[in-house]
């Protein structure tokens, strides 16, 4: 006998409210707390696509945000099932993603007396969002929410996390409503206008600048915006996303021109690792922008005395408003920057063959003749250059680069309309999860997500979400039967007979994809690549195009 359903209860007010914030899709994969919330799904429109593995729920949360510059959202259960989903967050904080995580919770009426699942999932959460709180009453559930993803979005944008004691969920939320959708938008603070003039001043002084911006400025989240302040400031924008910085493939050579700069002007990119902490600019006067004050306070302890000026400005607030400025006052009344501007935007389209590349290719032809009969496995660089040729016959693409080596290489020489990378965390595993949220969010795209044979294993299963979601994408596995980006540190470091415990078989993932349902091609000449990657794009499945690769170094500028 089924109970009957109020729909004033917590979860209600809780998915109403969800729905008042445009949320049209969770993440999640399904536990005894969280089960009120399904129900109350069922009368507010929102769609669940059930993962296999709670880490999968985050990374597609984490994909969603990126693409529709809103909030993703992923439930999860309680205790094991929160910590499955830890994972991913700093995955999305690094990425600066707007990621609402939920849990399923122990009722607050049996705190300390050892319920089922009892744990304090807010201090296991904490170090890794904007914000973690737990649910206390039903009917706060709304406003709690709305405060959670307002400050999921603002600033820097990142991961929040709300625990959800089924006691809470399941009580009379009373006369509460869902809060209007205003309230789950924050305003941004304007940036003072003497900031601005300040940077300009700098900038107009300046021979040779750089402006710099993490992720949340990307292509893929803002547009043109980054082009437009380029234009608008007669001066090159970088946009770091990699984990590898200035060593980031799809850069090029960038780290020479860095080297030469005059001036960085940061827009909410921490002074890090991916900049040397600052040494990859060692000439260069530095201006920091960023909302965070730890990440103020970071960049005078790595910069110095380089460090002219901080101010306290959302990234995208600061462009748009230098954008602005800049059509106010002549930025180019300054040296003459054409000649830097070309020779930046050179330097970041240079490719370069890797280091050691030669030596690999013998090895690798040795491997595959081992193998199957087969000297000459595919060049990593000739694969991208085939699926690339399906992406711009393609109306719309998403790009979705994934992996150690193999992922390097995808982004330095694959392009869509959009792209998601695995972020300046380094993370590798969450590619498949990214396609299925690309498939939802983009749908009649084509969605292909490049991923090695390493980074394909971690969330397998999610193959099957793709055909049950119906969120059918292509999966591109460079399979050189080996944890590559590990090899080859293994490699350089200790040397070939020292190389050891970073190999994998020659697996057939392809067949794998098969058995669950979708398409797989297994690919190990050149010339049946282009035939497979038609089969796989016309299956109108989810697709698996398992390709044996040279498992060669990523390419690297001579910046390097």
């Amino acid at each position: 006998m089924t109970k009957e359903t109020a729909l004033n209860r917590g979860a209600d007010l809780l998915v109403q409210s969800l729905a008042r914030a445009g949320v049209d899709t969770i993440y999640s994969l399904s536990g005894n707390q969280i089960m009120p919330v399904y129900d109350a799904c069922l009368s507010a429109g929102i769609e669940i696509i059930h993962t296999r593995h709670e880490a999968a729920a985050v990374f597609m949360a984490e994909a969603h945000a990126q693409l529709t510059g809103g909030v993703g959202v992923a439930l999860v259960t309680a205790a094991p099932g929160a910590a499955n989903a830890i994972g991913p967050l700093y995955t999305a904080r690094q990425s600066e993603s707007a990621v609402l995580l939920l849990t399923g919770d122990s009722p607050l009426a049996l705190d300390g007396r050892g319920a089922f699942q009892e744990m304090d999932q807010v201090a296991m959460s904490a170090p890794l969002t904007k914000a973690s709180r737990r649910a206390m009453r039903a009917d706060d559930l709304g406003e709690g929410l709305a405060d959670l993803i307002r400050l999921s979005l603002s600033g820097r944008a990142g991961p929040v996390h709300m625990a959800l004691p089924f006691d809470v969920l399941e009580a009379d939320s009373g006369d509460a409503t869902a809060p209007e959708a205003a309230a789950f938008r924050p305003e941004p603070p304007a940036m003072p206008p003497a900031d601005a003039e300040a940077i300009i001043a700098a900038l107009r002084a300046a021979r040779r600048p750089l402006v710099i911006t993490g992720p949340s400025l990307s292509e893929t989240r803002r547009g043109s915006l980054t082009r437009d302040l380029a234009e608008a400031l007669d001066a090159p924008v970088i946009v770091m996303e990699s984990p590898r910085g200035l060593r980031d493939p799809a850069l090029g050579d960038v780290a020479l021109s860095f080297a030469k700069a005059d001036l960085v002007v940061s827009l909410g990119k921490p002074v890090d690792f991916t900049s040397n902490f600052g040494r990859g600019a060692p000439k260069a006067r530095w201006i920091v922008v960023d909302p965070d004050a730890e990440a103020r306070e970071r960049a005078v302890r790595n910069l110095g005395e380089a460090l002219e000026a901080t101010f306290d400005a959302w990234p995208a607030v600061a462009a748009a408003t230098l954008i602005e400025r800049a059509g106010q006052e002549d930025v180019t009344a300054g040296p003459n920057r054409h000649g830097w501007c070309t020779e930046v935007a050179m330097k970041c389209a240079g490719r370069h063959e890797p280091e050691g590349a030669e030596g690999a290719e013998e090895d690798n032809a040795q491997a595959a003749s081992d193998r199957d009969g087969d000297g000459q496995p595919i060049r990593p660089d000739a694969l991208v250059e085939a699926v690339q040729r399906r992406l711009e016959a393609a109306p719309r693409s998403v790009v979705i680069c994934d992996g150690g080596e193999f992922g390097q290489w995808a982004q330095a020489g694959a392009h869509g309309d959009e792209r998601l990378l695995n972020g300046p965390a380094g993370a590798i595993g969450g590619g498949l999860c990214y396609g299925v949220a690309a498939a939802r969010v983009r749908p009649g795209a084509l969605v292909v997500a490049f991923m090695g044979d390493g980074s394909s294993g971690f969330h397998l299963a999610e193959f099957e979400t793709a055909l049950r979601a119906r969120t059918p994408f292509v999966a591109v596995i460079g399979n050189d039967a080996r944890w590559n980006a590990e090899y080859q540190i293994q490699l350089r470091e200790y040397g070939e007979r020292r190389a050891v415990g970073c190999t994998l078989d020659p697996t057939r993932y392809d067949l794998a994809v098969a058995g669950l349902g979708g398409h797989g091609e297994y690919v190990t000449r050149l010339e049946d690549l282009d035939a497979a990657l038609s089969r796989a794009v016309d299956s109108g499945r989810v697709a698996c195009v398992n390709v044996m690769i040279e498992g060669l170094p990523a390419p690297a500028g001579a910046g390097h």
